[in-house]
């Protein structure tokens, strides 16, 4: 990994040549054959480490369990700008039906969601940046765990990986775009993510005597229906929200009447005012439903997400950098806002940020992420590793050092 394959900091275009795209792909699929979830991305963090000391880059491991950090360019502390890239490296707890070669060794464990090519990105910009002769301030390479359970950039920025840093920028595999697009946005581009849990406690009893028991999965069922009522009738249709119960346990034979139900659901919103306006209007439903079926409940909102809010200033610098390794017209916006949730947000409440989409549909039936069937176009790994590459140079070459954070402009 000696080799310059970036030859100069300068503003023209930049590509991956061969050579380091295999490196890419291969890490890749390395990673695919062997997923980790959130918090237990042991063997994941000492690849990367091994992939990093390929380079030719020291790294630091066991942040925050599973985190790795590397850092390039002038570490002195002379107010010279610095800039931060993230990659998530977890996986999801889903079984695997794509049939690729390297396919998940581990049933039951999936990288459906593209955190895999994520990482073989940024090690991919790592091995650009590191052969750069000069750069004009600090580069963090963020190796970052728990995006998908557990919120690891929180924890990240408690362990202190934003000190100093003046932007944050990363990226998102998307396959909802064709390989070769960059979606670049100001403002809020992913939603608020609120997930909750909701007891319902009724009285067990004999199928043929339901007037002996309070059947709390008819409780339940009347709870789901009545909370598609808040974003119906309550929620302003030009702001898009959802609420959805992606979980209901409750019974254990089909002539008993269950007495307990447990529902898991998340709010997902673009607007603030609407969020809390819904939030408080599920707590009302979830109230009214213990007195219309005589049950108990209870509702309790777990950890949930910030919205992605992009800063204009970041997000003209990402632009920058994707009309250098792409074509214009390939440098787009995503349009509405995700209702998807991304801890990137976290970032994005110490310093200034922004998050783009790298298009990598497969046209060929491939499953949407968080399915079984997930799959991109590797060829999208070309154009995230020279993007990462080319907006940290982009950054220590326009942004001027920053003392505080000059939030969303």
């Amino acid at each position: 990994m000696s080799r310059s394959y970036l030859l100069s900091p300068d503003t023209g275009p930049l590509a991956v040549e061969d050579e380091l795209f295999e490196w890419i792909v291969d890490i890749r699929r390395h990673i695919h054959r062997c997923p980790e979830l959130s918090f237990k991305e042991n063997k994941t963090a000492a690849f990367i480490q091994e992939k990093l000391t390929e380079i030719g880059l020291k790294s630091r491991g066991g942040i925050c369990k599973t985190g790795v950090i590397s850092t390039l360019g002038d570490t002195a502390a002379d107010g010279r700008p610095c800039v931060a890239l993230r990659a998530d490296m977890d996986a999801l707890p889903i079984t695997e039906n794509t049939g690729l070669p390297y396919s998940s060794k581990k049933r039951g464990i999936m990288h459906a969601c593209g955190h895999d090519g994520h990482v073989a990105m940024l090690l991919g910009a790592a091995a650009l940046l590191h052969a750069q002769p000069f750069l004009s301030g600090r580069i963090v390479l963020i190796f970052q765990p728990a995006e998908e359970h557990g919120n690891g950039a929180l924890r990240l920025i408690g362990e202190g990986v934003l000190d100093d840093v003046g932007a944050v920028f990363g990226g998102h595999i998307d396959t909802h775009y064709r390989t070769g697009q960059i979606t670049v946005d100001h403002g809020l581009i992913c939603a608020f993510s609120d997930p909750f849990r909701i007891k319902i406690t009724g009285k067990g009893g004999h199928a043929a005597r339901p007037h002996e028991a309070v059947d709390a999965i008819v409780a339940a069922a009347s709870l789901v229906m009545a909370s598609q009522t808040l974003i119906s009738r309550e929620v302003d249709p030009n702001r898009a929200e959802v609420v959805t119960i992606g979980s209901l346990q409750a019974g254990t034979a089909p002539n008993v009447i269950a007495g307990e139900a447990l529902l898991r659901g998340t709010i997902r919103s673009t607007d603030e005012h609407t969020r809390l306006k819904t939030i408080e209007g599920l707590r009302r439903i979830v109230s009214s439903i213990a007195t219309m079926h005589g049950v108990t409940t209870e509702i309790v909102f777990e950890e949930g997400l910030p919205a992605v809010i992009n800063s204009r200033r970041a997000a003209e610098i990402a632009r920058a950098a994707a009309w250098r390794v792409t074509s214009v017209e390939n440098v787009i916006s995503q349009g509405y806002p995700s209702l998807g949730g991304e801890d990137f947000a976290f970032y994005q409440q110490r310093t200034e940020g922004c998050l783009v989409r790298f298009g990598g549909g497969l046209g060929n039936g491939a499953g949407p992420s968080h399915s079984g069937t997930f799959d991109f176009d590797e060829q999208c790994l070309r154009y995230g590793a020279a993007w990462l590459a080319a907006v940290a140079l982009e950054w220590l070459r326009l942004a001027e050092p920053v003392t505080e954070f000059p939030g969303l402009k």
